[in-house]
């Protein structure tokens, strides 16, 4: 049989051309076809796998050269130093999305019982995380997929936020009688024809990336439903694509929002935007 380190050796050459990463990756599979953290791998590199295990890293490592993405294989993804589970139902979360949930979180006070929408929460990873980062508010997550809620309520549940409620809505359809101190939407902003639909993504929920010919349909919904639903003195924080950030402040300013800002990414790209309702 292979030992652990021969099998990462081959793993990692033949994903040399699918990823930048391809011995973490290579790691990543093997440690969850084991049913180990990846320190095993470490600590006992020439321990050769069981035969059911070695079967399930080759069905894995044969996915993903097929562009399948590793969180979707081993069902999980790290965010906010916190494990959230996935399934295809749901949208990836992406270190982007961290800058989003830092400009949310510089919005609510930490003991103040502020109340926030999450909207279009997918796996939950914003909604729970601004939960479990500021413990006295409350926070509403909405989607309009009965699976993406059931993976968001699990992830609540095993992480133990319990001041996230889960609510099925379009966009703010379900919360028109409410009022929130803080929206904060990562909705899709991809154009529906958008060539980087043919790569990895693809294997992504369409309706979670894609809105409109220009990317834009969601977020022109969000713009114009918030008002209503903000308290004055209120924010809405969306998450958007970097070449966007001109066409969301005239949107979020058509709509009757002042104080708008633009945060950049890790990549120096303009991707979060953040608007206040004080009419």
């Amino acid at each position: 049989m292979t030992t652990i380190a021969e099998l990462l050796r081959q793993a990692s050459l033949s994903l040399s051309g699918v990823t930048p990463s391809p011995r973490m990756e290579a790691e990543i599979l093997l440690a969850h076809a084991l049913g180990k953290p990846r320190t095993h791998l470490l600590a006992w590199p020439q321990s050769e796998p069981p035969p059911a295990a070695l079967g399930t890293f080759h069905k894995l490592l044969a996915r993903r050269k097929l562009g399948e993405p590793v969180a979707y294989l081993v069902g999980a993804r790290e965010f906010w130093s916190r494990e959230f589970r996935l399934t295809s139902n749901v949208l990836i979360p992406r270190p982007d999305t961290e800058l989003l949930v830092e400009k949310v979180l510089k919005k609510i006070p930490l003991r103040h019982p502020s109340t926030v929408a999450d909207l279009g929460t997918g796996s939950g990873a914003i909604a729970v995380t601004v939960a479990l980062e500021r413990p006295a508010c409350r926070v509403y997550a909405t989607d309009r997929s009965l699976q993406a809620l059931q993976v968001a309520r699990s992830n609540a549940r095993r992480l133990k936020a319990g001041n996230v409620g889960f609510i099925r809505s379009d966009w703010l359809d379900a919360l028109a009688d409410r009022r929130f101190d803080v929206i904060v939407s990562n909705p899709p902003y991809i154009a529906a024809d958008d060539p980087h639909l043919e790569r990895e993504i693809r294997f992504e929920p369409t309706e979670a990336l894609t809105a409109g010919p220009d990317g834009l349909d969601a977020i022109r919904r969000i713009t114009r439903q918030s008002p209503r639903c903000l308290r004055h003195g209120g924010w809405l924080l969306l998450e958007h694509g970097y070449d966007q950030a001109s066409q969301v402040e005239r949107l979020l300013a058509q709509s009757g929002f002042t104080t708008i800002t633009c945060y950049r990414d890790l990549e120096n790209r303009p991707r979060v935007t953040q608007a206040q309702w004080s009419p």
